[in-house]
């Protein structure tokens, strides 16, 4: 992806959908649009599905909410409780996804996603966050620590996600927690008193991974809290950059997926065409090279696993690690309003 083209995906958030095949409306992070990570849905109907897109999980909840129709909605693990408390998803048909039996046991491992009531979830790709960083600017010992951003040092030279869930999870890590689904008032309190002083050497929070690729790519940020992906875009693009997940506090971990909306708009047919492409082995490639993230049927990752952006962006790491699970749905809305309190200057 070069930055043109991530200035073009910029520009697409700003519009409803971009249309495809009518039948069916996914309303997407922006890059996952590309052909190649659901070749055989195009194979089968000729043409993509209409996408509409978002910048972040909460974003697109508050959408769905509010009246906006989709037929799938690819929300990262901590959402589904809302998606169900709120009645606005229904359960998969199990039978219908070819791949389903070949999915890794670990990435279904709540009862959020599958109970008694089914299977409320289909992940379907994972990835890190952790310290991505320019090492013609950055001394690796700078970055051994998620002190960094703390560093008087790196004052105006740090972005971090506009995501509360990514610098919760930073935060947690820096002051000690790798569990955030039992955390007490002090631990809350330490990470939030962190993140305020992390804020203090923030240049911009980045709305999406192409936005922390252009802060890196054009020398105003040294040192992000980062996805695959944004380090996926500067390599594409031959900007020098870093992925450090092994900081003496750690790094973490996330899965995100599908849930199929009640009364979607299009036809359920082609829902099923489309997770079933998606969860095809050959769909990992695709997936890895365009994005950077973990394919989650284990026959795609076997497909992938000599790949070098493997080994450095997803393989098992000697560090602390916070997977971001689901958590208590009210923990998280506390979290919510403090980073917004802590960006708006409080």
């Amino acid at each position: 992806m070069t930055l043109l083209r991530s200035t073009a995906i910029l520009a697409a958030l700003a519009t409803p959908a971009f249309a495809a095949d009518p039948e069916l409306t996914v309303f997407d992070w922006a890059g996952f649009e590309e052909p190649v990570i659901f070749q055989g849905y195009i194979d089968k109907h000729g043409d993509n599905p209409t996408f509409a897109f978002y910048g972040d999980d909460d974003e697109a909840f508050q959408k769905v909410a509010s009246g906006f129709k989709a037929d799938v909605v690819h929300p990262c693990s901590q959402m589904v409780s809302k998606y169900r408390d709120a009645g606005l998803i229904e359960p998969w048909d199990t039978s219908r996804i070819e791949n389903f039996d070949d999915l890794d046991p670990e990435l279904m491992a709540s009862d959020v996603f599958q109970d008694d009531e089914g299977v409320w979830y289909i992940p379907t790709d994972w990835g890190a966050t952790a310290i991505a960083y320019n090492p013609e600017e950055v001394p690796g010992e700078d970055v051994a620590s998620l002190n960094v951003f703390t560093n008087p040092e790196y004052q105006g030279r740090t972005s971090l996600p506009d995501s509360s869930d990514d610098v919760w999870a930073l935060a947690y890590l820096a002051t000690g927690v790798t569990d955030w689904t039992e955390v007490s008032d002090e631990e809350f309190q330490a990470a939030a008193d962190w993140l305020r002083e992390a804020h203090q050497n923030v240049a911009a929070y980045w709305a999406d991974p192409s936005e922390q690729a252009q802060l890196m790519a054009s020398g105003q940020v040294d040192v992000a809290w980062s996805w695959n992906d944004g380090v996926t875009y500067l390599r594409e693009d031959d900007y020098p950059v870093a992925f450090q997940r092994e900081a003496k506090e750690g790094s973490s971990n996330f899965i995100c997926g599908f849930v199929n909306m009640k009364d979607g708009p299009g036809s359920e047919d082609k829902v099923y065409d489309f997770i079933n492409a998606w969860l095809e082995p050959r769909a990992a490639k695709g997936l890895l090279d365009t994005i950077g993230y973990g394919h989650s049927t284990r026959a795609g990752m076997e497909t992938i696993s000599d790949e070098p952006a493997v080994e450095e962006g997803l393989s098992d790491i000697d560090a602390p690690l916070l997977a971001q699970v689901p958590n208590d749905p009210q923990q998280r809305e506390r979290q919510l309003a403090e980073f917004e309190k802590i960006k708006a200057g409080f």
